[in-house]
């Protein structure tokens, strides 16, 4: 592990950006997020067109709640088909897939399984807040040699900033991408720069990227 980030071995994670949390006709949408979208898509791009790593991180919630957090469970039993397998509002925003799109494969996700969707590029399902907790992903990162993500997506304070945390906690440099994560606000950032972590606008972000090929 360098002491420093990598831009080349750099990794994007793309925490709950599904269609439940994010259309702005969603019950369940959380706001701000909608109008973000594409600066997220921009991001997801640009790693593409430079063959770095991309993980689309998801959560999906049997009908039964029975793999929701405490907090969610009963909302979940009760019948609220929130990023339930199966249904549209699961699946990842258009606006960050590839080309030819592509639609989760809910059952190999739920088993653990990281799906492969483009060249260099996967979906994996994590079953609570933070991207890292009881999922193959830390793994999977360091199997493509990755010292370094950065983080994007649906809602601060819940899920981006815990995985921002995780990531930090088992050594990897992270980078707060701040216009491409929904109900950020400056405390947040300035409590993410305390723990090491490097936050930088999208466009920075890629320009940093991009001066390092």
């Amino acid at each position: 592990m360098s002491e420093t980030p990598d831009p080349r071995r750099c990794a994007l994670l793309a925490v709950n950006v599904q269609n439940d949390f994010t259309r702005h006709n969603s019950l369940h949408a959380l706001p701000g997020t909608d109008e973000i979208v594409p600066v997220m898509g921009a991001v997801v791009d640009g790693f593409r067109a430079l063959r770095l790593p991309v993980v689309h991180m998801v959560r999906l919630y049997h009908a039964d709640g029975s793999n929701a957090e405490v907090t969610r469970r009963s909302l979940v039993a009760a019948g609220v088909p929130v990023v339930r397998p199966g249904t549209e509002g699961s699946e990842v925003r258009p606006e960050l897939q590839p080309p030819d799109g592509f639609l989760l494969d809910h059952e190999a996700l739920l088993e653990g399984k990281a799906q492969p969707v483009a060249p260099r590029e996967w979906v994996m399902y994590k079953p609570r807040w933070g991207a890292f907790y009881d999922t193959g992903l830390a793994a999977h990162l360091r199997a493509l040699d990755v010292d370094t993500v950065a983080v994007i997506g649906t809602n601060f304070p819940n899920c981006p900033r815990t995985t921002i945390y995780e990531a930090s906690e088992r050594d990897f440099h992270v980078v707060v991408v701040s216009d491409a994560i929904s109900r950020i606000y400056p405390r947040g950032l300035d409590e993410c720069a305390s723990i090491g972590a490097r936050v930088l606008t999208s466009d920075r972000l890629l320009d940093w990227l991009r001066a390092a090929r």
